[in-house]
């Protein structure tokens, strides 16, 4: 390994980062397809490429960027924040006890992937520089945080892993929840419904009936199979979404485009579809081991198709191929009937003024252990048989 020293510098723009540098700390393994497809330089550029982050978004990219030797050995999607929208590990009360204090809460800093409540590593690192590639992210960001008087620096679905070396760092570890489904080495749909109590197991049955008989067909599309007309449909899909969800969907029609161009290996679309024409849809990302699911739409409704495309779609497909789980996105409860379980979501947070700091420190703690209450008690609504063992996450 290079002794040489460390340089970090922030880039406004990944298309000056050489893609296959980046990749090399996003992606170490080399595996196909990616453990994240999320923080690719493909994934990352097209948000940017597109208009759906930067000037006016809210989304200022400061990507760090870690040096040694003239090689990049570290890297981190960094944001300045104007606002907390599209994060999902929300920090709407730190805001307002910021401000209630007297101070100006944004700008702040944040990595994260934008719009994408999965959890992923967020400190990319080349073989061999984790612990250094790690350590100089969480330092530099604390101390931009410093240098330029902004109140917090945010970490968000980070590993376990990333959460414990930050909270070594001087960095509040928080803990929130989301549904998780495992693939317990079913072999079909059918063997995951054996493990279910009779009650689940048939209502599971019914909406899947009730779903695939709203009087056309389902489709599941990757790969060569995608077609830029289905970005169309899937465009109304989302646009519907967003208005009644966020109020401004928060990508443009040109991701999509993007997407078909560099990701549709990535991407698994499930369409629904009446007289060939599609009339709701799924977008989900695959990894090497889980599949993600991201944004569901409709332009007619339909009873249980919603449950059909955005869970037991995807947990077919993740039989299918082998996949050790599904995520499928934020919030929720209503899929744990489906065999989705509370799994712990990790993040970090950083107040350069020590008396918030603490404040918010004796928050997380009392945040944290009604998580684990909650995550107790939603266990015991589980739908498996208990003498399966249940799915805790």
């Amino acid at each position: 390994m290079d002794g040489s020293a460390l340089s970090v510098t922030l880039s406004e723009d990944l298309a000056q980062v050489d893609p296959d540098a980046w990749d090399a700390c996003a992606n170490p393994e080399g595996a196909q397809p990616a453990l994240d497809p999320f923080t690719t330089h493909r994934f990352l550029r097209a948000l940017e490429q597109s208009g759906s982050v930067g000037p006016g978004t809210g989304w200022e990219p400061r990507h760090l960027l870690v040096h040694q030797g003239g090689q990049l050995v570290a890297c981190a999607p960094l944001y300045v924040k104007s606002h907390s929208q599209g994060e999902y590990i929300f920090d709407h009360a730190f805001a307002q006890g910021y401000a209630r204090a007297g101070g100006r809460y944004y700008p702040k800093l944040q990595i994260a992937v934008p719009f994408t409540p999965a959890t992923g590593r967020r400190f990319l690192c080349r073989r061999g520089f984790d612990e250094m590639g790690a350590g100089a992210i969480l330092q530099a960001m604390a101390q931009i945080a410093r240098d330029n008087a902004l109140s917090s620096a945010h970490v968000t679905f980070c590993t376990a892993e990333e959460a414990a070396r930050g909270a070594e760092a001087g960095y509040l570890h928080r803990v929130t929840e989301q549904f998780h489904w495992q693939n317990r080495g079913y072999d079909s749909f059918d063997a995951f419904l054996a493990a279910l109590s009779s009650r689940k197991r048939k209502t599971i049955r019914k909406e899947r009936a009730t779903a695939q008989g709203f009087g056309g067909t389902i489709r599941q599309l990757t790969g060569e199979a995608l077609q830029p007309g289905h970005w169309d449909a899937f465009w109304q899909f989302y646009q519907d979404t967003g208005a009644r969800k966020w109020g401004t969907p928060y990508l443009t029609r040109q991701f999509f485009d993007l997407v078909q161009e560099s990701m549709r290996e990535d991407v698994l679309l499930v369409l629904a579809e009446r007289d060939g024409v599609p009339v709701a849809g799924a977008l989900n990302f695959i990894a090497q081991d889980t599949l993600y699911g991201r944004y569901w739409g409709c332009i007619e409704d339909h009873p249980c198709l919603h449950f059909e495309l955005c869970y037991y779609q995807a947990m077919d497909f993740a039989i299918a191929h082998g996949l050790a789980q599904v995520e499928a996105g934020a919030q929720g409860t209503h899929k744990l009937a489906r065999g989705y379980m509370p799994a712990k979501v990790h993040s970090l947070h950083f107040f350069p003024e020590a008396g918030f700091h603490r404040a918010v420190a004796r928050y997380l703690d009392d945040e944290g252990r009604a998580i684990d209450y909650e995550m107790r008690a939603l266990s015991e609504y589980a739908p498996f048989r208990k003498t399966d063992g249940g799915q805790n996450g």
